[in-house]
């Protein structure tokens, strides 16, 4: 049966939320039941296809922005009133500078990791051509990049099933010593770890930490050994 609602809460690091709708306020969806593209917030207005799943109660399924065409018409948007008397459209426009802000924001970020791979790939590749890598090098990180991505997607699983985490600093540290690139695109494919401000910031830490390291040994070896040492 399709519906209309609104999305009342949304948990990014979890992948799932609930739907406020006339008939309930406790329609469960899970990021699986997404449309593609579909960035859930809190007060966005959708429809679904609801179902009940044995004694759980009911679920949505295909959710979808109100404005987006379902089943070959367009659905009229429901108002709904908040706290302040605002009305559901009235809500929304208020929420689009903010989205868009973040959005502008999470595409500037994706175009510079992109840049910083780039560069990594070829300061690496030089640094092994140079001998100033040794060629085990490429093979290590390949095998620690694997591993990274490995973690992220066990630590996705266990945060949507309530099992046993790997802590932060561990996927930190993975990232830190040149995990970071297959960190990246697990945050992105996987949605994780993607929403959380204050792991995202000391994740940005690692990345350029390791490119400039990585940078140093290449360029100037005899420097950084020299600093080594007076730090030791």
């Amino acid at each position: 049966m399709l519906k209309q609602g609104t999305i009342r809460h949304w948990d990014a690091e979890r992948g799932f939320g609930f739907i406020d709708s006339r008939d309930s306020r406790d329609v469960f969806f899970h990021v699986r039941d997404l449309a593609k593209g579909l960035d859930p917030v809190q007060g966005m207005s959708v429809t679904y296809e609801e179902i009940q799943v044995g004694g759980k109660g009911p679920r949505a399924m295909a959710v979808r922005p109100i404005s987006v065409k379902s089943h070959g018409h367009h659905s009229a948007p429901a108002p709904r009133r908040n706290g302040s008397g605002a009305s559901g459209p009235q809500q929304r426009r208020s929420n689009a500078p903010v989205r868009t802000a973040a959005h502008a924001s999470g595409a500037t970020g994706s175009s510079l990791a992109m840049v910083l791979m780039v560069v990594w790939l070829g300061v690496l590749g030089w640094g092994v051509w140079m001998d100033r890598l040794p060629l085990w090098a490429p093979v290590a990180l390949l095998v620690l990049n694997g591993a990274t991505y490995i973690a992220y997607t066990i630590d996705k699983n266990a945060a949507q099933s309530g099992a046993w985490r790997i802590s932060e600093k561990t996927l930190q540290t993975m990232a830190l010593l040149g995990g970071w690139p297959a960190a990246w695109w697990a945050q992105q494919w996987l949605r994780h770890k993607s929403a959380k401000r204050e792991f995202r910031i000391v994740y940005w830490f690692c990345m350029l930490a390791n490119c400039a390291v990585m940078t140093a040994l290449v360029w100037q070896p005899a420097a950084l050994t020299g600093l080594l040492h007076r730090v030791a």
